[in-house]
């Protein structure tokens, strides 16, 4: 059985939990003998990919002049890939190599990685399979440009996929809130843990003047716009963060704080305590080993990978409660109301100062981590890939 995978998330995101569900799932492809794939890239620069070399070898057409050529290398690692990304994707176009592929017809399973719906005159008779993580759009379209396709791609894919994976029972049920189709032609399929491979010891890495290891912080980590709720969080703990002098806020991964957000910070006399930091996976699993607590704000998220990072970590976790919250983190988090300060404020204090409460939720959290597995993740995929033929 060959699976095709596209380059739409890969080149949409330098970070992320979709294109890092992508690499994991192909990882555990590549040692599974029943399955080849092939993933459509020529050129892009992804930090999940970057985590996995040896995926390096399923690219199509890895497009090598732009690693030979000293200028464009020195432009990357000064520029990165903002910028660069956008005007690449013209130059190198991975559509047209997704096109390609397609017009081949060298595959048996077609998995586009984003709700793009160009692939679909090029099908002919292949199946493809659509993944949703999250029903966003939907539910939160005062955040999305007018203009924004992916609500109209998104129900279109949905509603001819031959089969849907929804990454939660939450996302499913949205799902058949949103869209015309059968309960029964959803599959749920959770993921698993982006750290369960990464052993390394924790390291005393610091940042800018604040040691890691001797500060008192709450751990924020991925995007802090809009439906993320990061405004209303760091507003209800600003009062928390100004009398407890120790206690600093560390913002992990994302964009460098905007003059918008630094100008919040001063005006709520915080701008010392909230510090923003780039992340790998080492310097990550220690940002949560050394917090005092992960506080996951968001009123909205299809699966939320943060969660299985920190209990992983042996990190207490509080989270909003809802969307797929609950159901990922059971019993081994604390929930708070994500629009009422002080049930925020309550969590963190309680999972701050009571002890014996925090192990008992570290204990729990490391139980919760049994439910979840990228083995189990790929496993569930193949079977849906083999009913789906």
């Amino acid at each position: 059985m060959k699976i095709l995978y596209d380059h739409q998330m890969f080149y949409r995101q330098n970070y992320g939990g979709v294109s890092r569900y992508y690499c994991e799932l192909m990882n555990q492809f590549s040692c599974d003998p029943d399955i080849r794939f092939v993933l459509s890239l020529r050129y892009v620069q992804n930090n999940n990919l970057e985590q996995f070399p040896q995926l390096n070898q399923y690219w199509s057409n890895r497009y090598n002049f732009l690693y030979d050529n000293r200028l464009i290398s020195f432009m990357q690692k000064k520029i990165r890939f903002n910028a660069l990304n956008f005007g690449l994707n013209y130059i190198i176009n991975n559509q047209e190599e997704s096109v390609r592929l397609l017009k081949e017809q060298d595959f048996d399973v077609f998995h586009p990685t984003y709700y793009e719906p160009y692939f679909l005159k090029f099908l002919q008779k292949k199946p493809y399979t659509i993944t949703v993580y999250d029903m966003i759009h939907e539910l939160f379209p005062q955040y999305f440009k007018v203009k924004d396709q992916t609500k109209k791609w998104k129900k279109q894919l949905i509603e001819n996929a031959g089969a849907i994976i929804a990454i939660s029972e939450n996302t499913k049920k949205d799902i058949l809130r949103f869209t015309e189709v059968e309960p029964d032609r959803i599959r749920v399929i959770h993921l698993g843990n982006p750290l369960e491979h990464r052993n390394e010891p924790p390291q005393a890495n610091t940042f800018s003047d604040f040691p890691v290891s001797q500060k008192s912080y709450l751990l924020f980590v991925g995007g802090r716009a809009a439906y993320k709720n990061f405004d209303f969080f760091i507003q209800s703990i600003a009062g928390m963060l100004f009398r407890q002098e120790d206690l600093h806020v560390v913002c992990a991964g994302s964009s460098p704080f905007s003059r918008e957000e630094k100008k919040t910070f001063e005006n709520l006399n915080i701008l010392n305590k909230v510090h923003h930091v780039k992340i790998n996976d080492t310097i990550l699993k220690n940002l949560y080993k050394n917090a005092s607590a992960f506080v996951f704000p968001s009123l909205y998220e299809g699966f939320g990978l943060p969660i299985l990072e920190a209990f992983s970590s042996g990190c207490p976790t509080v989270l909003s409660n809802t969307s797929s919250f609950p159901e990922i983190g059971g019993d081994g988090a604390l929930y708070f109301e994500p629009g009422d300060s002080e049930s925020i404020v309550s969590a963190i204090e309680t999972i701050i100062s009571q002890k014996k409460f925090r192990d008992e939720l570290i204990e729990k959290g490391y139980k919760r981590l049994n439910f979840f597995s990228w083995k189990k993740t790929a496993c569930l995929t193949k079977k849906a890939y083999r009913e789906l033929l």
